[in-house]
């Protein structure tokens, strides 16, 4: 609220290279600093960071023989904050005989509990606990990284890796590769239990905000689905009179012409750049996860939802099967949220409320909607501006998987939208 953080998104849009492989960035924390000397000054610590897969203009099996080396000691402990820098894939993260035990989600601390392998999606960040063995082993470490994938059609199934080494003497050779194991590539219900362990601290002596009192609740179904193909055109969709398309509530978000913040911010709130009648549910009922509808055709617009400042928000995410089930990481701008519940089939919201957790419930920007289930968010609206939520899967964003909330200014100096700052570029 105090910054141009709003409109630093505005103008940001995301790039994806020829030649990409799935990349987990890892980043030891810096070395702490050293007591400052009178009458010398210390540059700050360097903070390093392995990049376990990168995108090149070259052929990238060629770059993944050079894997990287992460070298460590006996008996230490080490932290590793990950980061899914994937465009499209879902990753399971794994180092070789190596428990590691999750301390953090997208910035939150959470709970510590230990894993052999972990998910992350597309833009999440996960800090872990590595605890070294207590001896040199006569072995390296494979550490590996490869998708997780509940949909249908083609995708990207190659493994990143990188090494962990162990620091030993100089005369040991010839030792023994380990590679880890992995849960199947759609292993949906190893995803579900392993997400539904994350919790945040959550007590009293370290308090969070979830709302318990609910202002707007709001029913959104994310999925696939089609638009009719342009004629005289090739479309590489179900068939080939249609193309691939994606939507919230039916709802396949268009790219305006003109910044949306700007045209808000500049009072004219004009018609012919958004429109503020986003549906707070389905426009049409269906069995959101048996069979789908014959009609696949999704609306197309520019539309928002508007929010007073400080509104509590319960937002339900329910996958549907409109072209195959499938798992959609859904990130919201300007917000944390809390995912209060989680569940498989269609949402009851006669039943499933009893089974929220409001007590110590995780709090992230990126969660991800299960492969033929739901989520449920809280969120506080105390952050004005236009705010742009999407699925975080590059190519489902480019379909229309997306949508904007516009909160309103509040009463208070600090609560109000801040002007562009002076650069700010053309979008």
């Amino acid at each position: 609220m105090g910054d141009n953080r709003e409109w630093e998104d505005e103008c940001r849009t995301p790039r994806l290279s020829q030649n990409q492989i799935p990349a987990v960035f890892i980043c030891p924390p810096p070395p702490p600093r050293k007591k400052p000397v009178a009458g010398k000054r210390r540059s700050p610590p360097k903070e390093g960071c392995e990049i376990s897969g990168e995108w090149f203009n070259v052929d990238p099996e060629a770059v993944i023989s050079e894997a990287l080396k992460l070298k460590v000691k006996p008996g230490k402990t080490y932290l590793l904050r990950l980061i899914n820098a994937a465009l499209n894939e879902e990753l399971f993260f794994s180092i070789a005989n190596h428990t590691l035990t999750i301390v953090e989600a997208d910035g939150s601390y959470t709970k510590p509990f230990d894993t052999e392998t972990l998910l992350i999606a597309p833009g999440q960040t996960t800090n872990v606990l590595l605890k070294t063995k207590p001896y040199y082993p006569n072995a390296t470490f494979l550490i590996a990284a490869r998708p997780y994938f509940s949909g249908q059609g083609t995708f990207d199934n190659s493994t990143t890796a990188a090494i962990l080494h162990y620091n030993h003497h100089s005369h040991i050779t010839n030792l023994t590769l380990l590679k880890p194991t992995f849960p199947p590539i759609n292993a949906t219900n190893f995803v579900a239990n392993f997400t539904a362990q994350f919790r945040s601290l959550g007590s009293d002596k370290f308090p969070i905000d979830v709302p318990k009192k609910v202002d707007k609740s709001f029913f959104f179904t994310v999925g696939l689905g089609t638009n009719p193909c342009p004629k005289n055109t090739t479309c590489q969709g179900p068939n080939n009179t249609t193309k691939f398309a994606a939507s919230v509530n039916n709802i396949s978000f268009t790219l305006p012409s003109v910044s949306i913040m700007q045209d808000y911010y500049s009072g004219r709130w004009s018609n012919s750049v958004f429109n503020t009648d986003f549906p707070s549910s389905p426009l049409s009922t269906f069995n959101y996860t048996g069979t789908p509808p014959n009609n696949t055709n999704v609306n197309n617009g520019t539309k928002l939802v508007v929010l007073k400042f400080n509104t509590s928000v319960e937002l339900v995410l329910q996958s549907t099967s409109i072209l195959g089930t499938e798992s959609h990481p859904l990130h919201l701008h300007g917000y944390d949220f809390f995912v209060v519940g989680q569940g498989f089939g269609n949402y009851d919201k006669n039943k499933d409320p009893a089974k929220f957790n409001v007590v110590d419930p995780v709090q992230r920007n990126t969660a991800g909607v299960p492969a033929g289930g739901w989520i449920v968010i809280r969120f506080r609206a105390d952050n004005p501006g236009v705010w742009f939520m999407h699925c975080h899967l590059d190519i489902h964003t480019s379909w229309g998987l997306r949508m904007a909330w516009l909160v309103l200014d509040g009463p208070g100096p600090n609560q109000k939208l801040q002007p562009p700052p002076s650069d700010l570029p053309k979008c």
